[in-house]
């Protein structure tokens, strides 16, 4: 039942003050959340052998695999681009980057050594970022942050309820045909980090993108934390500085639209991880019994 804006506004001049809040997750020594820096930063600076090169044409899609150890870093060749992340266990992909909980345990935008989490019931690190060449742009004057977890890709279903033509080359679609070589389907595309946008909340809570800041030859670098299969978009929004809906937003957007570059590395001394004492993510130690007693069946003696 809903109350009237009298019984509202007594309501809003009775509320006492709230004293400002401390973050729910806060990393401290020795927690999963908190990374060495000192070794990260090493292995992000370690000399290093190129495994895999390769450029994403725009509004395209392409997905790869990068063992456990190994360095992937993904930049922007020819200017501002926004990329659509997805990241799974190499080996099996009902594990998946979970956005949503990795947004909880660092910030509705992620930085270096910040980790990107898996869904449940594994949560563990797929990946922490060891490099970001945008870590400079903070907080900018309308409170947009770069590297966004609060929203997701464009999907050409969306984009048909909203305009009057669909589109097959939006993120979503990107990510389901990058995938396909590797037995998945659409089912397995997750809701993904966009790296290299800026996005944010107004003062109404409603989710807004500003143009990607990034300049030639930015980049993000993520350690893989395990075996994992990544897929990326180039966003068919380019960089973001033409938004729209519908086929005239479709046409004009292409003209802000630029390639992706991935590069998977590993060490040059394969035994540097080693030797500091890292090691791939475990899964949570948790046995998912979630306080049932599975039966054991009939007791006593066959006859």
């Amino acid at each position: 039942m809903s109350i009237n804006a009298e019984e509202a506004e007594a309501r809003l001049k009775a509320r006492k003050p709230i004293p400002k809040p401390k973050p729910a997750y806060l990393p401290v020594s020795g927690s999963p959340l908190t990374v060495d820096k000192d070794l990260y930063a090493s292995i992000a600076t370690a000399p290093r052998v190129l495994l895999e090169d390769f450029v994403l044409p725009i509004r395209s899609g392409k997905a790869w695999k990068a063992p456990a150890g190994s360095i992937v870093r993904i930049s922007t060749p020819e200017g501002p681009q926004v990329g659509d992340l997805n990241i799974w266990n190499a080996h099996n992909p009902r594990e998946k980057f979970w956005a949503a909980r990795t947004k909880q345990l660092y910030a509705s935008h992620v930085s270096t050594y910040d980790r990107l989490w898996s869904c449940l019931p594994y949560m563990r690190p797929l990946v922490t970022i060891i490099g970001d060449s945008l870590s400079w742009y903070g907080v900018d004057e309308h409170g947009g942050r770069v590297h966004d977890l609060l929203g997701t890709g464009c999907d050409g279903y969306i984009s048909s309820v909203l305009s009057d033509k669909g589109y097959d080359f939006h993120c979503r679609s990107n990510l389901t045909r990058a995938v396909l070589p590797f037995g998945m389907n659409e089912g397995d595309v997750h809701d993904v980090i966009n790296i290299f946008q800026v996005t944010g909340l107004d003062e109404q809570g409603r989710y807004f993108m500003n143009p990607c800041p990034a300049q030639k030859g930015d980049y993000i670098e993520f350690l893989a934390e395990q075996d994992i299969l990544m897929a990326l978009s180039t966003c068919p929004g380019g960089d973001l500085s033409l938004w729209g809906f519908g086929a005239d937003s479709e046409k004009e957007m292409i003209k802000c639209c630029r390639p992706l570059q991935v590069q998977v590395f590993q060490l040059e001394d394969k035994a540097l991880l080693q030797q500091s004492g890292w090691k791939p993510a475990e899964p949570a130690p948790y046995k998912g019994t979630h306080g049932m007693l599975v039966p054991e069946g009939e007791h006593g003696s066959a006859r």
